[in-house]
């Protein structure tokens, strides 16, 4: 039992030291997986010509305030600027936050925006848009299945960004080459 130990500590032991690995793979996983998500679901959301991004389309407010939407009967003019700034803001963030955990720039923070995105995402999708007794949106954890959109893949996302506020953005990053250097005691 001891050699297998020991065979263990020495083929392992090396990971404990490489402290590189998770943030770089967790914004390597980001980039492939999700900000292409993000960002095209932020296009659908920009308006007319160069500063569409402050004149969001009507899908956007759609998207994100479904039932006030209907309300009014699709009519943008209806709403006020509070609906504006969250429409115009949540599309921003789509773009940027995604961009500044790519570039490992305030990482922690743009991972904590995409945490509190992905919680106002979902909770959009499961009352705005009526999905909460939708078993296939919702989903359940410790259950067989794992591809509801909301329990099971946004829970995986949320734990990819929190393993970016917790490690940091890792040595390739602008956040590390911007750190005072440590001192030493």
């Amino acid at each position: 039992m001891t050699a297998l130990t020991r065979l263990h500590d020495t083929i392992f032991a090396p990971l404990d030291r490489a402290d590189w690995i998770l943030p770089t793979l967790a914004r390597f996983l980001f980039a492939a997986v999700l900000a292409v998500y993000f960002w095209i679901s932020g296009l659908t959301k920009l308006g007319e010509g160069v500063l569409g991004i402050f004149q969001p389309s009507l899908g956007a407010y759609a998207q994100i305030f479904p039932r006030t939407m209907e309300a009014v009967g699709y009519d943008v003019s209806q709403l006020g600027t509070y609906h504006w700034a969250v429409v115009t803001l949540g599309t921003i963030a789509e773009f940027v936050l995604p961009l500044l955990i790519i570039a490992g720039l305030f990482t922690r923070l743009a991972s904590l925006g995409m945490i509190g995105f992905i919680i106002v995402q979902s909770l959009t999708d499961l009352n705005g848009h009526g999905k909460w007794g939708d078993g296939l949106v919702m989903g359940a954890w410790f259950d067989a299945p794992s591809g509801s959109l909301i329990m099971d893949q946004r829970s995986l996302w949320v734990f990819l960004l929190i393993v970016l506020v917790v490690k940091g953005a890792g040595p390739l990053s602008f956040d590390r080459a911007l750190a005072r250097p440590k001192a030493v005691d």
